[in-house]
């Protein structure tokens, strides 16, 4: 079932939902709260480096999403997108449950983990890495000595 249409489909469905929910994440931070709301943000939840750590978290986010919808450099900005979750994390949601409600965090433990498994699965047939093929430096393999 590797190499199935029915496993295609549901590649580019989950990636494409994870990409829309991450570049939303990232536009939110860039052009509704603004950045320096944002940085503001960060400083009062206690990231440290606020304004460098916002603009990363928001770039990562916004661009990775928008990779992730077309299927570019898949692995590469899954890798990035489950770190950022994984600050996330760490830095505010561990310490409040699991329950978004409560600040917890279950969205951090869904997006990080839906990453990460597009970071081993990779971009799927549907998708601009498939189009590239191993021309692709993230798609190569490594040559057996």
């Amino acid at each position: 079932m590797t190499s199935s249409p029915f496993r295609s489909v549901v590649v580019l469905l989950a990636r494409v939902g994870l990409g829309v929910i991450f570049f939303a994440h990232g536009w939110q931070k860039f052009f509704t709260w603004g950045i320096d709301g944002t940085q503001a943000s960060f400083d009062k939840m206690g990231a440290p480096l606020p304004d460098v750590s916002a603009v990363l978290a928001a770039t990562v986010e916004l661009v990775g999403g928008a990779a992730l919808i077309v299927g570019l450099a898949v692995p590469v900005f899954a890798v990035l997108l489950f770190l950022d979750m994984l600050g996330a994390y760490f830095i505010v949601h561990a310490g409040h449950g699991i329950f978004i409600g409560g600040g917890g965090y279950e969205l951090v433990l869904g997006l990080g983990t839906g990453a990460l498994l597009l970071a081993v699965t990779g971009a799927g047939r549907f998708s601009v890495d498939q189009l590239l093929g191993s021309r692709a430096i993230w798609n190569r393999r490594p040559v057996a000595a």
